[in-house]
């Protein structure tokens, strides 16, 4: 790795080491399906997000509800006090595609149809509100 790149890599670590968030690989389900469980929470607040995920019936909610968990868990163990209600939200969540498993299916006539079994992951981060109104601001800036 060059010099360049590792610089720039330690500075993205350094970065994350005062962020709150969790993340889920190779999530065996479409990029597609968990993105809709995901656009139901994406800025609300995490104990009215926990409510939403736990009563939904995509299968996909359950991943995700125990993610949010995991990622109020770290913010809490970082600021080294229990979350109140009102306080934490959902600032940020990404869904990337993961890798695509390639299989056959048979079809008449001796042929076969290709299947595409996909799978994801996702990243939540989870903040105070002052400091996402900070994040959003300073996002603003850079895009004017």
């Amino acid at each position: 790795m060059g010099a360049r790149k590792r610089i720039s890599a330690e500075a993205r670590k350094e970065a994350l080491k005062s962020l709150s968030f969790a993340k889920l690989r190779n999530v065996p389900s479409s990029p597609r399906k968990m993105g809709l469980v995901v656009d139901m929470i994406r800025g609300m607040e995490v104990f009215r997000a926990l409510g939403v995920l736990k009563y939904s019936n995509k299968d996909a909610s359950a991943k995700v509800e125990k993610l949010l968990r995991s990622a109020i868990a770290n913010w809490e163990q970082k600021n080294e006090r229990k979350a109140e209600s009102g306080e934490l939200f959902v600032t940020s969540v990404n869904v990337d595609c993961s890798t695509t498993l390639k299989r056959m299916r048979p079809a008449p006539q001796g042929r076969g149809y290709r299947v595409r079994k996909r799978s994801n992951h996702v990243t939540l981060f989870v903040d105070t509100k002052n400091v996402a109104k900070s994040d959003a601001d300073n996002n603003k800036e850079i895009q004017n």
